[in-house]
């Protein structure tokens, strides 16, 4: 099989895959503490963030487009740690890439990490909604 995912991404997907159910979600609660507060130019700008309704807790997202390529902002509570994981992880795995890189992950790559026994199938919608909406966002903003 050809590998059609970008590196960074890939080597996350493959990080979940080499681990056990229980290490798999260690891992996301790992991931979870690594999401960056947002950057001061948005934390004043909620009105840019969009609400990914399909998570159970709240979040909030905006993507930016950058000279060194697309950045995920987003903010989740802290006591929300599986959502904050998937937040951490979709930005970890674009951070950097190109539009045509980021647009061009499959849409199941949230079930590609294996969690699908470890976490409700509610939760990985959530994580199904935030990537969605960050490739909606992309699309809006290549197209203006």
């Amino acid at each position: 099989m050809i590998e059609t995912l970008p590196a960074q991404v890939a080597e996350i997907r493959d990080e979940f895959l080499e681990l056990d159910e229980k290490s798999r979600l260690q891992l996301l609660l790992e991931f979870s503490m690594e999401l960056p507060d947002l950057p001061e130019r948005y934390a004043d700008h909620p009105d840019l963030l969009e609400r990914v309704v399909e998570c159970q807790s709240p979040i909030f997202i905006f993507v930016e487009v950058a000279d060194d390529g697309v950045h995920l902002h987003a903010t989740a509570p802290r006591e929300a740690p599986t959502t904050r994981g998937f937040a951490s992880i979709l930005a970890q795995a674009i951070d950097g890439l190109t539009v045509d890189e980021v647009l061009a992950i499959p849409s199941d790559f949230p079930q590609m990490l294996g969690l699908g026994k470890a976490v409700s199938p509610l939760r990985l919608n959530g994580m199904n909604g935030m990537l969605q909406r960050m490739k909606r966002q992309l699309t809006e903003r290549a197209a203006a």
